[in-house]
């Protein structure tokens, strides 16, 4: 009785591996185990970035936000306690965005906390 393989299922691995493996350098790219390990890996770092990337992205926000206040004269974290104390719920996105593209606006929000 012949050996059965069943090889048709673990090219078609192999291939899924590889073709997202494709730009990587050295064997890292051809050799069917190391790419494999390359591309556990790097599937590991693309988890781990997308939490990083909203953790850096908040702190741009801030520093935006406090580069706009302190023209005003008044620090981050005096004008977010105000902005708590005042029932304004305005997130840190919008204050930067409004901080950055529209200095009128966040003028009058802060003229409003004061």
């Amino acid at each position: 009785m012949p050996r059965s393989v069943n090889a048709v299922a673990s090219k078609q691995r192999k291939k899924k591996v590889l073709k997202r493996t494709k730009g990587y350098f050295g064997r890292g790219k051809s050799l069917i185990t190391v790419a494999k390990n390359r591309n556990e890996k790097g599937l590991t770092y693309a988890y781990r970035d997308r939490k990083a990337k909203k953790i850096q992205f908040r702190s741009l926000w801030i520093q935006r936000i406090n580069a706009a206040c302190r023209m005003h004269d008044m620090s981050y974290s005096v004008f977010i306690d105000k902005l708590n104390k005042n029932n304004i719920a305005i997130n840190r996105k919008a204050l930067a965005d409004l901080a950055m593209n529209n200095p009128e606006a966040f003028t009058a929000i802060i003229n409003e906390v004061k």
